[in-house]
């Protein structure tokens, strides 16, 4: 079998084409949306991820506020700068990258985000709305794979699911998107008892473990789809995901590549999460 391919780079332009449209008509009202990214530090993957967000951001009309702190910036000065930007009535976005320095509880900064401004959907009450079926802003993550399974016809409802990876950020609120898609959802993790044997049974395989090899791509069931959300470099230097992907595209029905398959799509959801966020916080109306 040769699987086909997720494309989320085609995926992504397409989302952003509809948020684009969506800026123009908010921007020919009188609004632009705006986003304030935040970087701590000098990490250089999270340094080319919050430039690949600014550049979304000019491709789709959102304007966007960079501030850059050195990684010896004080926890209390992190978290006055948020306060600010919760406060001043023209941003719209707050996102503050991950990961911060060891000296600042990302917990604490993510905690004093506004939720109406929170469009990453990290913050607990925007967590809490989600697990609890409400309205709220999503985790752009999780909203990216079922966008993406969405545009390519992939089935949800009815489909088992097997989700190996419980984190915040990505496996438990895609779990709960799934359950409210009707999905049947299996979570897994590294302290799962036969894995191997819990993933044989997927007929949607998201893997989103954070390591490399906790799930062989050999044990991808014949026809899956599946998602893959790691992000490694490889021992020949070039990016990677959690799975072997030429070993599970050839039992995979259809597949995610790393890049180009749920990258691309977090960000592409970024930037439609801060238009929701605009929309909603400033009471405005729109015809979508």
């Amino acid at each position: 079998m040769s699987a086909t391919i997720l494309d989320g780079r085609a995926c992504a332009a397409t989302t952003r084409q509809l948020v684009k449209a969506r800026v123009d008509a908010l921007i020919g009202r009188g609004v632009r949306p705006a986003l304030a990214v935040v970087l701590v530090g000098d990490d250089p993957g999270s340094a080319i991820y919050v430039r690949n967000k600014i550049k979304a951001c000019e491709e789709v009309g959102v304007r966007s506020i960079a501030a850059y702190m050195p990684a010896s910036t004080s926890e209390e000065v992190l978290l006055a700068h948020v306060d600010g930007l919760n406060a001043d009535p023209e941003v719209d976005g707050i996102l503050v990258q991950l990961p911060m320095p060891g000296h600042i509880a990302a917990e604490r900064v993510i905690e004093r985000v506004s939720p109406a401004k929170d469009v990453d959907g990290f913050h607990p009450l925007n967590l809490g709305r989600l697990a609890a079926g409400r309205r709220g802003i999503v985790a752009c993550t999780p909203a990216g794979i079922v966008r993406l399974l969405d545009h390519n016809g992939v089935a949800i409802a009815g489909a088992h699911v097997v989700l190996v990876g419980r984190g915040p950020t990505v496996g438990r609120p895609l779990a709960s998107l799934l359950v409210a898609r009707n999905a049947t959802v299996t979570i897994c993790h590294t302290r799962t008892r036969n894995l191997q044997a819990e993933v044989a049974r997927a007929e949607i395989l998201v893997v989103a473990a954070g390591h490399r090899g906790v799930v062989q791509g050999s044990w991808v069931p014949e026809g899956a789809v599946v998602v893959d959300t790691g992000v490694h470099r490889g021992e020949d230097g070039k990016l990677c995901g959690d799975l072997d992907f030429a070993e599970a595209s050839i039992r995979a029905a259809a597949i995610t590549p790393v890049p180009g398959g749920v990258g691309p799509m977090t960000i592409a959801m970024l930037m439609s999460n801060t238009v929701d966020a605009c929309v909603a916080r400033r009471g405005l109306s729109e015809d979508r």
